[in-house]
C-alpha cells in the first residue's frame, strides 16, 4: 500500500529531525509521532522500539553515503577531493542525517554501537577500496584521512565553526 510507505518515510524524515535536534536519549517516540502528524502506537506498527527506528535511520544514512562515494571515480591525486565533494554535497542536501551518523557512535546501547560499527567498517571498506582501484601507494591512511576530513568537516558545520576547515 503506498500510503503505508510514504506514511513510513514520513515518519523516518521526521524522526531524523527530530533525533538530530533532541539527541538519540532525549528524543522520545511521542515527539517523532507529533512531527509526522501521526499517532505513537502507529510508529509502532512499523518499528519495534525507538532502537529500531534510530537504526532505520542511521541505514538510510549509509545506503546515501556507499551510493554516493560508489559513484565516485577519479585518479589517486584527485580521488581525495573528488570523494570529499560528494561527502559535502551530501551534508548540504541531507545535513541532519550525516550529522547523526558521524555522532551515532556516541550511543552506548550495545544493539546500536554495534550496528553503527558494521555501517561505519562498511563504509571504510568502500573507501578504501576506491583508493586501491585508484592506485593510492598506501590506501589503509588514505581512507582513514579521509574519515578523519569527515569528521572534521562535521564538527566545523555542528559548532558553526567553518575556520576548522582551512585546509588544501
Amino acid at each position: 500500500m503506498v500510503v503505508r510507505e510514504d506514511k513510513k518515510e514520513l515518519i523516518l524524515d521526521k524522526a531524523v529531525g527530530i533525533f538530530a535536534e533532541n539527541g538519540y536519549y532525549k528524543a522520545t517516540t511521542a515527539l517523532i509521532a507529533k512531527a509526522a502528524g501521526v499517532t505513537q502506537p502507529y510508529i509502532f506498527h512499523f518499528f519495534k522500539n525507538k532502537e529500531e527506528l534510530f537504526i532505520a535511520v542511521i541505514d538510510r544514512a549509509s545506503k546515501r553515503i556507499n551510493e554516493a562515494f560508489s559513484g565516485v571515480e577519479a585518479p589517486a591525486g584527485q580521488l581525495m577531493d573528488t570523494m570529499g565533494h560528494a561527502f559535502i554535497n551530501i551534508m548540504k542536501t541531507h545535513k541532519d542525517e550525516i550529522i547523526l551518523i558521524m555522532q551515532s557512535h556516541a550511543i552506548s546501547e550495545s544493539v546500536i554501537r554495534d550496528h553503527v560499527r558494521e555501517k561505519f567498517r562498511s563504509v571504510h571498506e568502500l573507501v578504501t577500496e576506491k583508493f586501491k582501484m585508484a592506485g593510492s601507494p598506501n590506501p589503509e591512511a588514505s581512507a582513514s584521512q579521509f574519515f578523519s576530513n569527515g569528521f572534521l568537516i562535521t564538527v566545523a558545520e555542528v559548532l558553526e565553526l567553518p575556520q576548522l576547515l582551512c585546509f588544501e
